[in-house]
């Protein structure tokens, strides 16, 4: 087991690749907002040195697996705040229902939860939490 991926050294979370395929079937996404170039799932995106925050995404499909840290409330933000300009926003975030950001953001998107708990990116073993799909159209 890779213990990064289960303490707080790290906040990223690589998309499972059949979640994404089964999101994209639905979804015809044009950017990944929110990614490395070793885990973006669509052919353009923003990195962290082009920070998605601050860049428009007005009129886009956008896929959005944001850093699960404190940073997680501004993208959740952006997300809500571009939807009312035109985008469509995919986002898979941990289901943290007792926080303000989930409150805040996602309760005013379309909310589905996942059964079970996914193993992200290249993990041995499922995430030690529960995650959701929140959906801005």
């Amino acid at each position: 087991m890779n213990p990064v991926h289960y303490s707080s050294a790290t906040d990223q979370w690589a998309t499972p690749q059949d979640l994404f395929d089964q999101l994209a079937a639905k979804y015809p996404f044009t950017i990944d907002v929110c990614a490395l170039p070793t885990n973006a799932k669509c052919r353009r995106y923003f990195t962290p040195e082009q920070d998605g925050l601050a860049q428009d995404w007005d009129g886009e499909v956008c896929w959005m697996n944001p850093p699960y840290g404190r940073e997680i409330k501004r993208w959740m933000a952006k997300a809500v705040d571009e939807w009312q300009k035109g985008a469509t926003v995919v986002c898979l975030v941990p289901s943290r229902t007792d926080t303000a950001w989930w409150h805040d953001y996602a309760m005013q998107g379309e909310i589905t939860f996942l059964r079970g708990r996914l193993k992200f990116g290249d993990a041995k073993n499922s995430a030690p939490f529960p995650s959701a799909i929140v959906v801005y159209e």
